[in-house]
């Protein structure tokens, strides 16, 4: 049961980021490199409390579905999106926005997983997907950094 954590530094107001991160259209732009998609449920803008979204992506040469929900929002501090099905036996992923002086926002990343097929999905995670999952987090994290803080220069 790996826990990927991870935080940012953002140059941008907590609610700026907490939208960027819920919005379906961002995550598909973030996640270019695995042709991810959604297909049912929320198919763009920002997803809420309650609604669900199955994205389609090809990992690993194998094209996948996997469908999450959002389980609980405190807006603009905190999201979480649970796995409803898909590859994972089970995910439980924490996105929090907490407001810095001086008009900036610390984003927390938390993704808590259990993969599939006991000791072998645990072997998988020790030799490949724990550090597959961490570079997918990195990179849509970035993204959104880059999105919230040329936004805020706008502003």
């Amino acid at each position: 049961m790996p826990t990927i954590e991870m935080s940012f530094y953002i140059q941008a107001p907590a609610p700026v980021c907490f939208d960027l991160a819920r919005s379906i259209d961002v995550h598909m732009e973030s996640t270019s490199q695995t042709k991810e998609k959604a297909v049912a449920g929320r198919l763009s803008g920002l997803i809420e409390l309650n609604e669900t979204v199955t994205w389609e992506a090809v990992h690993f040469g194998i094209k996948q579905r996997l469908t999450a929900r959002i389980s609980e929002m405190d807006a603009p501090h905190r999201f979480v999106d649970e796995m409803v099905s898909g590859a994972f036996s089970r995910f439980y992923h924490v996105h929090e926005f907490i407001p810095q002086q001086g008009g900036g926002t610390l984003m927390l990343d938390r993704f808590d997983y259990t993969s599939p097929l006991g000791f072998l999905g645990e072997l998988a995670d020790k030799l490949f997907l724990e550090k597959y999952m961490s570079e997918l987090l990195r990179k849509r994290n970035e993204h959104i950094k880059r999105l919230a803080e040329a936004q805020a220069k706008q502003s």
